[in-house]
């Protein structure tokens, strides 16, 4: 090792005009062609709390009951998911009565994320110009300045892989299973490749599920774009999961193939839906780099030819002896479907709910047919009243003394209904034959007020709000 050199002080200067100046340009340029858009309950609920203590014979719940939320003409549901960047909720087209998703992403906090706001702004710029049955589609893109909100409408997938691997024992899918999502996996990415899209981050976590079973490429936030007059594929960057990135990028290359890194990264989602452990593993992230840049790995002695020649040819150190695209479609293994000999892993249940029932119902059921005065004042009962539903083993029941008379009516008449939930969806007007999750078809408004009500959070404390402060 050479001597090493003596870090010389950077002096930089910043200048906030020209900063101002740059994202205004940069802002205006990526969403000129949007549409104003409405906005209803769109509130933000950070507020500054103050605390006081008080008795425990003073604990008082809650019942929060669900507001009908609109984001331009979309209806707002429950919660799928939630990362590092925003959270992802259903919504439902009310022009098309169709079920999407959206990404709910907020400026302050993406400006706390390294190359946050950069990775968003790519992604919205490649998924507006592609078009694939197995690529996930952008279909709008609603931004609330005044909120500095973002809101991505995108398809509806009911799960992703990396779910339903961890939801099983041995977390792998039986043979016939993977080999399934691995061909739609290859037809997403011939895809991508053909528009000259290097995706870079392939795992299973970005591989999700729609209701059909269709398989769906996400997240392509470090995607990289090449130019279409490009010699080769040439990349610069490596960006991505440590745990799925080729020996050229941990060996520190300067330089590597773009479309060989994700046939690396493919090989390895491979090789975990089928086998349930990683090809390289370490302590850290410097242990896994290593073990990665000595391309040494063991493959299960469960796992037979033509499987087995596939993932050797994937996982090669050299990028030059790595298979194409076009020898992976060309294996044996990819061309002849393995027996279904194993019964078939299922997506995980959200919330309880195995038929995915859509979560939009209970907003627009509370908001269109709920018409009491007193329903917009807050309902209260007291710990007492809890411990004593308690005991009586009813802890799990919503008291419908907490609602106005007519709520109560009402919500006995839904659950008479439980036992034939067609019935009701038909009377209502949304059923949904295709499989979703739970007993029932839909959740009714009970059902989801106690859902509610169960995660309100409890203390010995009573809360003063005070509007939050804006920033000067």
């Amino acid at each position: 090792m050479g001597s090493e050199r003596a870090e010389e002080p950077i002096h930089i200067v910043y200048s906030d005009e020209e900063n101002v100046l740059d994202e205004e340009e940069r802002n205006s340029r990526l969403f000129e062609d949007l549409e104003p858009a409405s906005w209803i309950n769109d509130e933000d609920t950070d507020v500054t709390t103050f605390f006081h203590r008080v008795d425990s014979d003073q604990i008082i719940y809650e019942a929060k009951k669900k507001r009908c939320k609109m984001i331009g003409k979309y209806v707002m549901g429950d919660l799928l998911g939630e990362g590092s960047y925003g959270k992802v909720k259903e919504v439902l087209d009310s022009e098309t009565l169709c079920r999407k998703a959206v990404k709910i992403l907020k400026k302050r906090k993406l400006r706390r994320i390294p190359n946050g706001e950069q990775n968003v702004q790519r992604e919205i710029v490649l998924l507006k110009k592609l078009q694939h049955p197995n690529v996930i589609g952008l279909l709008d893109v609603l931004v609330n300045d005044e909120k500095e909100k973002m809101y991505l409408v995108m398809e509806f997938c009911v799960g992703g892989l990396q779910d339903m691997l961890e939801s099983t024992p041995k977390k792998r899918f039986p043979l016939w299973q993977a080999h399934g999502y691995f061909c739609q996996l290859m037809d997403g990415l011939q895809y991508l490749h053909s528009q000259r899209i290097i995706h870079k981050d392939i795992k299973p976590g970005n591989l999700l599920l729609t209701l059909s079973g269709i398989l769906k490429i996400s997240d392509l936030g470090v995607a990289e774009a090449l130019d279409f007059f490009a010699e080769d594929d040439t990349c610069y960057t490596g960006q991505g999961s440590p745990a799925f990135q080729p020996p050229e990028i941990a060996n520190g290359h300067e330089k590597f193939l773009g479309f060989k890194v994700d046939i690396w990264s493919s090989g390895v989602t491979l090789y975990n839906i089928t086998t349930g452990l990683y090809p390289f593993e370490g302590d850290n992230i410097f242990r896994l780099f290593e073990n990665i840049g000595k391309g040494e790995y063991v493959i299960p002695d469960e796992i037979e030819n033509p499987l087995r020649d596939l993932l050797h040819g994937m996982l090669q150190k050299d990028a030059n002896d790595r298979f194409t695209l076009q020898q992976i479609r060309q294996h044996p293994w990819f061309l002849r479907k393995p027996p279904q000999t194993l019964e078939e892993v299922p997506i995980p249940p959200l919330r309880g709910d195995e038929l995915h029932n859509m979560t939009v119902l209970p907003y627009l059921m509370d908001y269109h047919y709920v018409e009491d005065p007193a329903s917009g004042q807050p309902q209260y009962y007291t710990e007492h009243e809890r411990n004593a539903w308690a005991e009586r083993g009813e802890q799990d029941t919503y008291p419908t003394e907490c609602y106005p008379r007519e709520w109560a009516d009402q919500l006995g008449d839904l659950k008479s209904k439980e036992s034939s939930p067609k019935k009701f969806q038909d009377d209502v007007g949304y059923g949904n034959s295709n499989k979703y999750h739970g007993d029932d078809e839909m959740e009714t408004i009970a059902d989801s007020t106690k859902r509610k009500t169960k995660r309100r959070p409890t203390s010995c404390i009573s809360v003063k709000k005070f509007p939050p402060c804006k920033q000067s």
